[in-house]
């Protein structure tokens, strides 16, 4: 894996979940049936009933072919379709102000979210905006993070990011090979980090390599999309922790959930004070479906999100790391030539939660000791150490073997 680095990691009680902080600008939407509860919010809108002056329209010259692949595209009208392409043109340009075909019986608010929903390139946007609406349009001032000097150092910077990624993968690689390299990448390089700068955009991730839920999952978007695969950013909840943002991939053909963020994981710490490895990856959320990420995720349903239903590019299935039923001796042979292998964690995931409660604890008390001392009795090691996870939402156990030194 290119890029990798050693990572500071944070420990959580029980094994589990990143608390993503998603900024919300100030202030509040007014336009009639229609709330945004999620990432973006208008700074003001202010309802114009005064006679209103000339419009003077630009003229519109992002095509219909420029973004009509786009998921949040397609699910407005025609023409708020219309008002996608001005915002887009505009905010493309940094204009300060420009006059949009939205009247007071339009929802701009919406559009402009849902286009910087679509656009992760859109890094200087910041999400805000001032609005006054006159009966047949809106005069739109969108919010920037930067100058357009800035913008443009900022921008060689991702470029740079970005290239050094991607030529880590090659063109002929299958797309779930891509989406996998993509799902890597970003947890070996990002630092999640609540107080970093630009968190709410790619620049964050790519360039300064800490962010949040929101950095992670628009660079995974930005990345992906370069490579031709469609990724959608989704905005939803974790249970009991607050707003959160992921992606939906489409591989192809078929669509899953994929929640980078998660895919770097937090873990508690073991009672000998041992972190798992720095580059440890959890596969649960790549490349999963809706139930799978149901169990701690609540997707929002302001737009129909496509169906994911199939589980046969499940990571640990796939890898010899799944089990349909209990079988000791067979899960204590594969520990062991994961020993003898010499590899850093093995893994092994339950098809059912009865399975996993007949399996858990014989494996944690007696399968993984005796593991321990068959490393012990190979490597040597006077003492043997070794940290394992314990997750009942996602029906896993993993160990992570320390190999140490060898005694004298």
């Amino acid at each position: 894996m290119a890029g990798r680095r050693k990572r500071k990691k944070h420990i959580f009680p029980k094994i589990i979940l990143f608390l993503c902080v998603i900024a919300v600008a100030a202030g509040a939407v007014t336009a009639a049936g229609w709330s945004l509860p999620r990432l973006f919010r208008a700074v003001g809108e202010t309802v114009n009933t005064a006679a209103q002056p000339q419009a003077e329209f630009p003229e519109l010259t992002v095509s219909v072919e420029e973004v009509d692949g786009s998921f949040y595209y397609q699910q407005l009208s025609e023409k708020e379709q219309q008002i996608y392409r001005e915002i887009l043109q505009a905010v493309q340009e940094m204009q300060e102000t420009v006059q949009i075909h939205a009247g007071k019986d339009d929802d701009a608010a919406k559009v402009y979210e849902y286009l910087l929903y679509d656009r992760p390139e859109l890094f200087w946007c910041d999400g805000s905006s001032q609005m006054t609406v006159y009966e047949e349009y809106t005069e739109l001032d969108p919010g920037y993070s930067c100058t357009k000097a800035e913008k443009e150092q900022k921008q060689r910077e991702i470029d740079q990011a970005s290239e050094e990624c991607l030529a880590g993968i090659g063109a002929d690689a299958s797309e779930y090979e891509k989406i996998k390299y993509v799902y890597e990448y970003l947890v070996q390089t990002v630092d999640y980090d609540e107080g970093a700068p630009d968190n709410q955009n790619i620049y964050s991730a790519l360039a300064g390599k800490r962010s949040v839920c929101a950095g992670y999952s628009r660079a995974a978007q930005y990345l992906l999309e370069k490579m031709g695969i469609a990724c959608i950013y989704v905005t939803g909840n974790i249970r009991g922790q607050g707003a959160h943002a992921w992606n939906i991939v489409n591989c192809e053909g078929t669509y899953y959930q994929m929640d980078v963020t998660f895919g770097d994981p937090v873990f508690l710490e073991a009672e000998s004070g041992e972190s798992v490895p720095h580059n440890s990856i959890n596969y649960d959320y790549l490349c999963c479906t809706d139930e799978a990420l149901s169990s701690d995720h609540i997707q929002d349903d302001f737009v129909p999100y496509p169906v994911c239903d199939s589980d046969d590019l499940d990571y640990y299935r796939m890898n010899g790391m799944y089990y349909d039923s209990f079988d000791a001796d067979a899960i204590l042979r594969d520990m062991n030539e994961s020993i003898y292998a010499g590899e850093e964690s093995f893994v092994c995931k339950f098809s059912s939660d009865d399975v996993y409660s007949m399996a858990r604890d014989e494996v944690i008390d007696e399968l993984i000791p005796l593991a321990a001392e068959n490393l012990a009795d190979i490597y040597g090691l006077s003492r043997v150490r070794y940290t394992y996870v314990d997750d009942g939402t996602h029906r896993r156990v993993s160990v992570f073997w320390d190999y140490g030194e060898s005694g004298t």
